[in-house]
Formats: structure tokens, C-alpha cells, sequence
């Protein structure tokens, strides 16, 4: 397995436009114990790093959040060397001053999922991954610190509500999310920050605000297709600096991270099912995400 390499996973917007700004590119088919990823896995070069670039939602946006193969996902760009993933969603935003276009850099998820594979061991035994802070807090500051370089909005701290879709919330139910706390709503992010955990990975997401949530009236004076091109108008734009942002991040000298990063010993102490009762066959299958 290759070191160093990065995990790029783009959502709604930065899918296929990232694609144009990888040098030397090549297209990996990986197969997995939980099926095919999305897409093939692009693999090329990025401020100067070697990365590997996965459209989350497939070719043609054809995976809706909940259908979306995300362990598939993970365990492909593990198996291929990744050891840290710079994901990235559309949200909208819970807060009045983030607003549409700006970038926040997740530290925290609320998961409100429910039809969704939540593990990557089941079948193998009990595996408790730690994730009090689900985010790696030093590829977060690696972010943050390009943040500082380019001229983008850069939030450094936003608790993301993922819901489970593909319906937009109730006016009600926005209203709660932010009575809760969070400041952003979205449906991609679980359940695969959890993977990426169970994957011993690295794992950060820039959050794309295209607008904001159903707690905030919209403008009567636009109509349903006006409103839909003014959303869509503030995604191209948070994707144009999302790209920004993390060539920045490439091109940062050194280790985004490294092997001494908790992130990288998430399965040291997790497996709690004694040695001579766990699934050999489901142990050899997934023994990727113990190296």
C-alpha cells in the first residue's frame, strides 16, 4: 500500500468539476467486499500531491444521498493507499452569518439517518470506534491554515445535522436543528465520517453553503425557478472556492498527517469480540481497514 496519498471525495457541485483540475489522470476500477464504489476512482496528481478523487454521487449525480455506496466508497480509496480524505457536501446553512458561498470546515455531526448502513463489521464482530471528535483535528487545522491564504469565507467550526432525505426539511423541523445547536443541514456526511473511522483514516469536509435553510423565509418576490438559479448560481460559486481551498491545502509543505494521528490507531482497543469468535472469512475480507 502507497503512503501519503489524499482521499478527495466531492458532492453536489464539486463532482465532476474537480476532475479538470487533476493532472495526470488515470481511472481505477476497485472492487470491494461491500460492492462498487460511485465511480470509478480518478487517480492523478494535485498541488503537487498524489490523490485519488471519488464522485460521490456517481456519474451524472445518479446516487441519491441514502442509495449512495458509501462503504464501498471508503473501503476503495483505503484499499487504493488513501490515508486522509478531504470530503465535501452542499448544506444548507442554520446560521445568519454563514451565508450562502461560504465554506465551513465541520468539526462536529448530529446523525439522523436511519436507513443507512451505520458499520463496516457487522457480521465480523463488536467493533466501538471512538468519535467524540469525528473530524481529524489536524487536517482541520491544515485547512484552516489555507483558509487564511485564499480570499474565501472559511467558517472553523459548524456542527452538521445529516438527515436522512431525499426530502428537504419541514420549516419545523429547521427550526428545531437550530434550537439544537447545529449549524448546518445536509444528507451525505453520515455514515461516512463513521467509515472513515473504522477505515483508520483521516477524515475532514468543507461544507458548501448554497443557501439557507427553510428556517429563513425566502424571497416572495422570486418564483420557483428564480429561486432554483439563485441556489444553484451560490453552489457554483462555493465550489469555485471549495477548489480553491484545497489546492491551497495541497500545496501546504510537510504531512497534512501522519501515522501518529489517533485517527490512523481507531481500531487499537475497538474490537471487543474475543479473537476466537470472530468471523475469519469477514476478517481476511476486511483486513484492508486493520493495516
Amino acid at each position: 500500500m502507497s503512503n501519503g496519498m489524499i482521499g478527495i471525495i466531492g458532492g453536489s457541485g464539486l463532482g465532476q468539476t474537480l476532475i479538470n483540475h487533476i493532472g495526470s489522470v488515470r481511472y481505477e476500477e476497485v472492487d470491494t467486499p461491500f460492492g462498487k464504489p460511485s465511480a470509478p476512482i480518478v487517480i492523478g496528481h494535485m498541488g503537487g500531491r498524489e490523490v485519488a478523487f471519488l464522485n460521490r454521487h456517481g456519474e451524472n449525480h445518479t446516487y441519491c444521498p441514502t442509495s449512495v455506496p458509501y462503504a464501498a466508497n471508503i473501503f476503495a480509496l483505503k484499499k487504493l493507499g488513501v490515508t486522509a480524505v478531504i470530503a465535501s457536501g452542499a448544506v444548507g446553512s442554520l446560521r445568519e452569518d454563514v451565508c450562502p458561498q461560504d465554506l465551513v470546515v465541520v468539526d462536529q455531526f448530529i446523525d439522523k439517518t436511519t436507513q443507512r448502513r451505520n458499520s463496516m463489521f457487522a457480521g465480523f464482530g463488536a467493533v466501538h470506534a471512538e468519535f467524540s471528535h469525528p473530524c481529524c483535528e489536524r487536517l482541520r487545522q491544515a485547512i484552516l491554515a489555507a483558509g487564511e491564504k485564499v480570499g474565501v469565507t472559511t467558517h472553523h467550526f459548524g456542527t452538521y445535522v445529516c438527515m436522512e432525505g431525499p426530502q428537504f426539511s419541514t420549516r419545523a423541523e429547521s427550526l428545531m436543528h437550530k434550537s439544537w445547536g447545529a449549524d448546518l443541514i445536509g444528507m451525505t456526511a453520515m455514515p461516512e465520517a463513521k467509515f472513515a473511522r473504522e477505515a483508520q483514516m483521516c477524515y475532514s469536509l468543507i461544507a458548501l453553503a448554497s443557501d439557507y435553510d427553510c428556517w429563513k423565509e425566502h424571497d416572495i418576490t422570486l418564483g420557483k425557478k428564480e429561486l432554483l438559479a439563485e441556489i444553484i448560481g451560490h453552489l457554483n460559486a462555493a465550489t469555485k472556492n471549495a477548489i480553491e481551498l484545497i489546492e491551497t491545502v495541497l500545496k501546504t509543505d510537510g504531512e497534512l498527517c501522519d501515522n501518529e494521528c489517533s485517527c490512523r490507531k481507531s481500531l487499537e482497543l475497538a474490537v471487543w469480540t474475543a479473537p476466537e469468535a470472530q468471523d475469519e472469512k469477514k476478517k481476511q475480507d476486511l483486513s484492508v481497514l486493520f493495516e
